[in-house]
């Protein structure tokens, strides 16, 4: 039917859109495979044997310290971040009734001899600090960091949130390690620690 002969009414209405008819315009063609080039040389550079627990693209050697980085010692605060912050926080302050404080802990700013011990066998049991009780676990991180780590891990403790603790030293992880020598079982609470600080 010629158009013009179709009432005014009909004639002003626009033709039924139809799918599938028109091709992909080719910005869209060049976008997504700008995008799966991207997305393939991406996943090709990746490094997926790295545990994302480093989370700032650090390698091992470089975390621990030592000889391998040249460095005097390891990164304590990447080493606090990754197995401490979960349950004492980023801040130092914590979870209430639950995992105790570092920040302003007596324990932290103590003896070097009895934190050291602390870490290296764990706690279970009551613990007080700054005053409030706390009745949890902590565990044993001497079957997982060498005598530098713990030495840089602890001097950071020592240092933050206010600290000013002196720094510890790796000599000090070695001789707590040697009076550990043979025990299995975490350290019952604060009671079996004020002994150890006598």
């Amino acid at each position: 039917m010629n158009p013009k002969a179709l009432p005014p009414p009909q004639a002003r209405e626009h033709p039924d859109p139809h799918e599938a008819q028109d091709p992909i315009p080719w910005p869209v063609i060049l976008f997504l495979a700008l995008l799966l080039a991207f997305g393939i040389v991406y996943i090709s550079l990746a490094r997926v044997d790295d545990p994302g627990v480093w989370g700032d693209d650090r390698r091992a050697a470089e975390l621990q310290g030592g000889a391998a980085t040249g460095a005097a010692k390891a990164d304590g605060g990447a080493l606090y971040a990754s197995l401490c912050a979960a349950c004492h926080q980023a801040s130092g302050s914590g979870v209430p009734g639950v995992f105790p404080p570092l920040a302003g802990s007596e324990w932290v700013q103590g003896s070097d001899a009895v934190l050291a011990r602390i870490v290296l066998q764990g706690v279970t049991g009551k613990l007080t600090v700054r005053g409030q009780a706390f009745q949890g676990a902590m565990p044993s991180f001497k079957g997982q960091l060498s005598d530098v780590q713990l030495a840089a891990l602890l001097s950071h403790l020592r240092g933050q949130w206010g600290h000013s603790a002196p720094a510890v030293n790796a000599g000090v992880i070695a001789a707590a390690r040697q009076s550990l020598e043979g025990r299995t079982q975490p350290f019952g609470g604060e009671a079996e620690l004020r002994e150890l600080a006598q």
